[in-house]
């Protein structure tokens, strides 16, 4: 069973708009870094896509996992247990449905632990998920497929 710490932050241009994420994966000495941008999406949805795609990247299942993300959207319904109650309700007035399922399906199976930092206070990861969601919105490649069913 590996620790392993993820970093995120998304960011959108406009909200709805061109968007990205950023990540920074790591485990003991080593790191990695993933972003992607989006040519019509919002900041909510390159928050949880950036958590969705750092726990997708990881190869084994069982890890011990820190989320350390700036997004209170992202945070509290988990934290919360909001995420739960969404579900009983059948995702009843829930915005992003699509991606709040693939996070589920992404929390199996690995022992996830979220913290809420605050953002653009000199986090040296906060700040460099943060430049690399922007750079990535700034050249997006993708179109966000479950923001146009919304």
């Amino acid at each position: 069973m590996d620790k392993i710490e993820i970093y995120t932050d998304g960011a959108a241009k406009g909200n709805p708009g061109p968007g990205g994420y950023g990540v920074i994966l790591r485990s003991g000495r080593f790191e990695k870094e993933l972003s992607q941008g989006f040519y019509y999406t919002t900041n909510n949805r390159m928050e949880l896509l950036a958590v969705i795609v750092g726990l997708e990247t990881l190869k084994k299942r069982g890890n011990t996992v820190s989320i350390y993300s700036d997004s209170k959207y992202v945070v509290d319904p988990i934290n919360k247990k909001w995420l739960d109650q969404w579900q009983k309700k059948s995702w009843s007035k829930v915005k992003n449905v699509d991606l709040w399922k693939r996070l589920l399906i992404a929390l199996r199976d690995q022992k996830v632990t979220f913290f809420w930092i605050k953002g653009h206070n000199e986090h040296p990861e906060n700040e460099r998920c943060d430049k690399l969601a922007v750079m990535a919105s700034k050249s997006p490649t993708l179109e966000d497929h479950g923001y146009l069913k919304d």
